[in-house]
This record gives structure tokens, sequence and C-alpha cells, in this order.
């Protein structure tokens, strides 16, 4: 019989990655490319290091800490006027952003 090892965690990290990167990228195009890659870096590094000590239960965090900013993101946003999924206005948005608008 095979046991599953951190193939799971990593399945689950590139499910966020993707669903992330998709819904998420209208938010992040003025954010630096070693930012973005920082953050993918750190979340695999915590995810694998707690895979050691506590298993299977360490592909629930990324999942935690996903649902936790999704729903900050929702809450920010609908806060400051900007659609949640499709970051519009988008000069409001840069704005908010301290990001240098382009006509």
């Amino acid at each position: 019989m095979h046991t599953i090892g951190i193939e799971l965690e990593l399945f689950v990290l590139l499910g966020l990655l993707i669903l992330g990167a998709s819904v998420f990228a209208p938010f992040e195009v003025e954010t630096a490319a070693w930012r973005k890659a920082l953050k993918w870096v750190m979340i695999t590094v915590i995810t694998v290091a707690l895979h050691s000590a506590i298993g299977h239960w360490a592909a629930l965090v990324p999942l935690a800490f996903g649902l936790l900013g999704a729903t900050v993101h929702w809450v920010w946003c609908r806060k400051h006027g900007i659609h949640p999924i499709h970051a519009t206005p988008r000069r409001r948005y840069y704005e908010l952003r301290g990001w240098q608008w382009h006509e």
C-alpha cells in the first residue's frame, strides 16, 4: 500500500497558486515580481516545514490563511469602494495602493 507523502501539501499549494494568480492578478499588476515570488517561497517553506512536524494537517495552514486573506481582501475592497474581483475603479485602486496611475 502506497502512502501519500508531501505530495498532498504540494498539490494544495499548486492549487492555491493557480487559483490565487488567476483571480487576484488584477490586484497585483504593479507589485514587484520579487515580492510575489518571495511570498510563495515563504508559503511553501512554512508548509513543507509544518509537514515534517504535523503531517498532512500542514495542508490546512495555507488553505486557512488563503481563506482569511480572501475575507480581509473582500472586506477591505468593499470598504474602499473597490470591486473585490475586478479591482475597479482602477484609478481609485491605484491611488489606494500608492501606485502611479498612467493615463
